[in-house]
């Protein structure tokens, strides 16, 4: 569907306010990516190490704060 030209130049309120935000603050894109690097880009765990990670797990009990004692 194709706009006509006065729609064409039309910028909501959410996006002027973040062309601003991102004129006062050039170094805002990159805070961001360095900060979706720390937390959520992270280099594939290989399956050997997947595998013994697994392996290394200890059972839990059905209920946690149940003693034997």
């Amino acid at each position: 569907m194709k706009f006509s030209k006065q729609f064409s130049l039309y910028q909501s309120e959410a996006t002027q306010f973040l062309n601003g935000l991102k004129l006062a603050n050039p170094e805002l894109e990159q805070s961001q990516r360095d900060g979706r690097a720390l937390l959520w880009d992270k280099a594939p765990i290989d399956l050997d190490t997947q595998n013994r990670n697994g392996e290394a797990k200890v059972a839990q009990q059905a209920y946690v704060y149940h003693s034997k004692n």
